[in-house]
């Protein structure tokens, strides 16, 4: 997250926690599932960029 400073951070961290709170549970199984897809998709990808910045260090 791009918060400028730890007090921003929990502000932020706060708001999200509240905003979760405030959703149905429907929305919140749904809100999960769409999560769960975004963060294997970012996994996957921060493995990938990490894989392929590895090779460059690898002789030939």
């Amino acid at each position: 997250m791009n918060a400028g400073s730890d007090q921003e951070r929990a502000a932020i961290n706060q708001e999200l926690k509240d905003l979760y709170a405030s959703l149905s549970e429907d929305d919140k199984k749904i809100f999960n599932e769409q999560l769960q897809t975004f963060l294997t998709k970012e996994v996957s990808r921060i493995k990938s960029d990490y894989e392929s910045v590895q090779g460059l260090n690898q002789a030939n």
